[in-house]
């Protein structure tokens, strides 16, 4: 292949074969249009005529300067709540709020970084699910008097993490009293919201009210993703520095020719558009969680108006025969051996030798995913699938309250013979652009552990070697904030496996009496999902595991022929 750099060797290199081509005449085009500095304008006639959901989402452009500026509040957060004790830190949130304090705690927890870390830090946990099984989880495992809990909302209204806040608030208040529960509690929040009215009437021990013009997918270098790095012992100016070099090197004044986000951008947008929209991440596992990170902000800005770039994270690397022509590969890290492997698909190559790099990749994606939305002509800061599916799941969860009882969707039995017939539908695509070519997703509302994660991965490669798909995962209701709106805004070619269980222990949702539990609030979501994909006319099959481990999964998968 012919190799060029992603504008100078230390942001990566790329090979492309048969589409440099395109991509260069589509960085002409960037370049007569001034759309970098256009951009960096915050003109937003580079995507739509109307600035609705643009012009005010636009905010994490100028984000790195201005959070250089708050780094002592974040500061003196962590170190008062180790003077008072605290050992844990537990994050509520989902989505954006969710996915970049994840990946900090991740990459900077261990004995290493420990040994290299001179500051105060405590153990950062996330819950992003509504399954009874993992709250319980976290509540067991938790020292009320030593953990600190993170509220974590930009709108103040996400219904999980307001469910999860009145179930721990009255788990603290129940153990501690409820002249305490309030000081275990920080918001992080827009202004004006109904979260940070809450913080104020139960006297949350800190709130940090975010750049509201800035989009939860595009906030990792925020309150929401800098607050939770803190607390885990994150040193925020050095990782903010890393971030100023991508500001730099992506800057208005820069030659779209030397801008690596202008190339990455360019890659994502054109390839997709030729047929190769399946982008499959290989990286360490030390990264993995960054894989999920940039899996929303692509997903979630690009699928729509029967558009979209599909991310694939998490799947293992196979032999190169079992990948269609719609594959994009991207490495992060060195992987030379790896990559030859998979001569004739295009390979985008990063290096990220140093943690603290993870600041110049937040914002190269979040530039990059904004100029493969100008590319595909699409707005790449709204969401307009997703409020389908929590239409319809606050239309089940009031047929609950109404009548005790959830509306009533039969499952299909768990055979090989129902998965084939399913699975069956799957389109090839283009034998030569890989275009129209399906793909599975896997919606999992099961508790994530770590034997369900490796049952889910072996049936997925099953499925992956079988047909010859590009393949995901996701957990419900996790995934619904993260490629919820790509499932129902792309071009529709996705084969939706969803997967329910029962859950052996349930808890209520305190709330005013109510009857509301989180294991009716998970079945509702999926319920809706499940509504909200049939309605944009997407092929669904659903399974009940009832009592069954989700081995039986792979029971059956082995079974196909």
């Amino acid at each position: 292949m012919n190799a060029v750099s992603l504008a100078d060797e230390r942001w990566g290199r790329l090979e492309l074969g048969v589409y440099r081509s395109v991509v260069e005449a589509a960085l002409d085009e960037m370049a007569e249009g001034r759309i970098i500095a256009r951009i960096w304008a915050h003109d937003h006639t580079v995507w739509k005529p109307e600035p609705t959901e643009i012009t005010n989402r636009l905010g994490w452009l100028h984000t790195v300067e201005e959070m250089a500026d708050k780094v002592d509040a974040m500061v003196d957060l962590v170190e008062s709540v180790h003077a008072a004790g605290y050992t844990d830190a537990l994050l509520l949130g989902m989505g954006g709020s969710s996915l970049a304090p994840e990946l900090f705690s991740r990459v900077f927890w261990g004995p290493e970084e420990a040994a290299n870390s001179p500051r105060p830090r405590l153990h950062l946990a996330v819950l992003d699910s509504t399954v009874p099984g993992a709250v319980l989880a976290q509540a067991e495992r938790l020292n009320p008097a030593r953990t600190l809990f993170l509220v974590s909302t930009k709108s103040g209204t996400t219904v999980e993490t307001l469910s999860l806040f009145k179930f721990f608030y009255r788990w603290l208040a129940e153990q501690l009293g409820t002249e305490r529960a309030g000081e275990h509690f920080v918001a992080i929040t827009d202004p004006g919201s109904s979260l940070a009215n809450l913080a104020e009437r139960c006297r949350f021990r800190a709130t940090f009210l975010n750049n509201p013009h800035i989009g939860g997918r595009y906030s990792a270098l925020s309150y929401f993703g800098l607050v939770p790095a803190a607390l885990v012992g994150v040193d925020l100016p050095r990782l903010l520095d890393h971030a100023l070099v991508a500001v730099r090197a992506c800057g208005p004044e820069v030659a779209v020719r030397d801008n690596p986000a202008a190339w990455l951008g360019a890659v994502l947008g054109e390839l997709a558009q030729s047929g190769r929209d399946k982008v499959t991440f290989c990286m360490p596992s030390r990264l993995a969680s960054l894989g999920d990170w940039i899996e929303q902000l692509i997903a979630e800005s690009t699928g729509k108006e029967g558009k979209g770039i599909l991310p694939v994270v998490g799947e293992p690397l196979g032999p190169p025969e079992i990948y269609g022509p719609d594959r994009l590969f991207v490495f992060l890290g060195d992987d030379d051996c790896r990559m030859s492997a998979l001569d004739g698909h295009p390979v985008i190559q990063l290096p990220v030798d140093d943690p603290y790099e993870l600041g110049a990749q937040f914002f190269l994606w979040e530039m990059a995913t904004a100029v493969a939305g100008h590319r595909l002509g699409i707005n790449p800061f709204d969401q307009p699938d997703v409020e389908a599916a929590k239409a319809l799941a606050r239309r089940a969860i009031a047929a609950y309250q109404e009548s005790g009882v959830l509306p009533v969707d039969e499952p299909a039995p768990l055979t090989a013979e129902t998965l084939s017939c399913f699975l069956a539908q799957a389109r090839p695509g283009d034998p030569v652009t890989g275009a129209g070519r399906s793909y599975i997703a896997i919606h999992a509302y099961l508790q994530p552990t770590p034997e369900t994660d490796a049952a889910l991965l072996a049936f997925r490669l099953r499925l992956r070697d079988r047909y010859r798909l590009a393949t995901t995962v996701g957990y419900g209701p996790r995934f619904l904030h993260s490629t919820g709106q790509l499932h129902k805004g792309d071009a529709g070619h996705g084969l939706f496996i969803q997967i329910t269980a029962d859950d052996p222990r349930d808890i209520r949702i305190p709330d005013d009496g109510g009857t509301l539990t989180f294991g009716v609030l998970k079945r509702a979501q999926a319920l809706g999902d499940r509504q909200a994909l049939v309605a944009a006319g997407r092929q669904v099959i659903h399974f009940h595991l009832g009592e069954q481990g989700v081995d039986e999964l792979n029971r059956v998968a082995e079974q196909l022929v």
